[in-house]
């Protein structure tokens, strides 16, 4: 049977009208001969509303007790539109995490998948057309309901078009596509009409809220082909799929920047053997992404300082980790700065096209900005900046990237 797997986020179910224009959706698609199952999110804004009403119940809410309370926003969307299909007369029944066998580990608010077992859902979709799944929920090897993380119904999609075997996962959202930045900032910004999971998973790291980093992860992993497009609009959107020779025509796809950053130095850090990885372990078993590091030159063989990123939300936990181990570093004083930002220039032609790097620097310079630190992939260049000056960087780059005369316009 041909399936298609379509993903709709918490606008997109924000109410009853916005549900028919989601049902309208999958209603196409069954005229075209598949089999839909639909992941829906919660309804915008039930999700924080859950989160606060733990936090008057709870001074520390147990992590596991939040995934049981957090998941019923989901719930409600998939049993409000199974109703509104059925009354359509179509064949529907919805289906929570636990029943779709969406199996994880026991990181409760940020499990990742393990398993799914789509043995019953391939036998619900012979006596149904349409299954309707609770996005962002799993269960753990004890039953207990386990969820995602923000964005995890894009996981779920993703993974379930995976284990189903699907043709295509589509995910519906309030954007229309991937654009080349931010149109918010670059009014002249284009859709891109294909972009390869390398480029995807960069611009996903560098906070572009389009796809969760995991679903791109394992759209990769398993080749499973995405349309990010728009539930209000019947305009083709994104596809994010594999690499192919056109998209290494294009010197660079996109400019990407993230805001939530903070900056780390260290002084006077002991200059042996073992002291990255006593810095480093531990911010890692906290769950704490480093992303740039610097080490200066040693001075006389016994001291160096050392520089770090990592997101703004763990400068407090990062900070705390430091202390408790600074003895260990032997260093003499913690620096940090919650004022810069990252910005980077992503294309999987600077594969086979040199000169991207200077021609960032030169565009950045040329508009008095100063780079704080730089780091370099095979497909993507990010340099980090004061952050006052994100806006101006990200129109500078987009024109000197002459980024406007790519993409489409529907």
């Amino acid at each position: 049977m041909a399936i298609i797997v379509q993903k709709f986020g918490g606008t997109s179910v924000a109410n009853l009208d916005c549900m028919r224009k989601v049902q309208t959706k999958v209603e196409k698609a069954l005229a075209d001969g598949y089999k839909v199952v639909v992941v829906l999110s919660a309804m915008a804004g039930e999700t924080n509303r859950l989160i606060d009403l733990a936090k008057e119940w709870s001074t520390a809410p147990d992590p596991a007790e939040m995934d049981s309370l957090v998941s019923t926003g989901e719930q409600v969307s998939v049993a409000l539109f199974s109703m509104l299909l059925k009354d359509a007369g179509i064949k529907a029944r919805s289906i929570l995490g636990f029943q779709a066998e969406i199996t994880t580990d026991k990181k409760y608010g940020r499990a990742r998948i393990l398993d799914i077992n789509a043995d019953n859902m391939k036998r619900q979709l012979e006596d149904h057309d349409v299954l309707v799944v609770a996005g962002f929920q799993g269960c753990d090897d004890q039953r207990r309901i386990t969820t995602l993380g923000r964005g995890g119904s894009d996981t779920s999609a993703v993974a379930l078009a995976v284990a189903v075997g699907a043709d295509l996962c589509e995910i519906f959202t309030d954007v229309d596509g991937v654009y080349t930045t931010d149109p918010n900032i670059v009014s002249r910004a284009k859709k891109i009409p294909k972009i390869s999971y390398d480029e995807m998973l960069e611009m996903s790291s560098m906070g572009a809220k389009v796809l969760q980093i995991r679903s791109v992860e394992f759209a990769k992993k398993y080749n499973m082909t995405v349309h990010v497009r728009s539930t209000f609009s019947d305009c083709p959107g994104t596809y994010v799929t594999q690499e192919d020779e056109s998209m290494e025509a294009v010197l660079v796809s996109g400019i990407a920047y993230d805001k939530d950053q903070a900056r780390v130095t260290l002084l006077d850090v002991d200059d042996r053997p073992g002291v990255a990885s006593s810095l480093f372990s531990p911010l890692a078993d906290a769950g704490i992404i480093v992303d740039m590091i610097i080490q200066n030159t040693s001075r006389d063989g016994e001291k160096t300082d050392m520089t770090f990123t990592v997101p703004r939300a763990d400068l407090d936990q990062t900070i705390k980790i430091i202390d408790e181990i600074k003895e260990t570093l032997g260093t003499r004083q913690t620096l940090y700065d919650e004022r810069v930002s990252k910005v980077s220039v992503i294309g999987v032609g600077m594969r086979s096209h040199s000169g991207v790097a200077s021609r960032m620097f030169q565009a950045l310079k040329a508009e008095g900005i100063n780079i704080l630190m730089i780091s370099t992939s095979e497909i993507k260049v990010t340099c980090l900046i004061e952050e006052k000056y994100t806006e101006l960087a990200v129109r500078t780059l987009h024109e000197s990237f002459e980024l406007e005369k790519e993409g489409m316009k529907c």
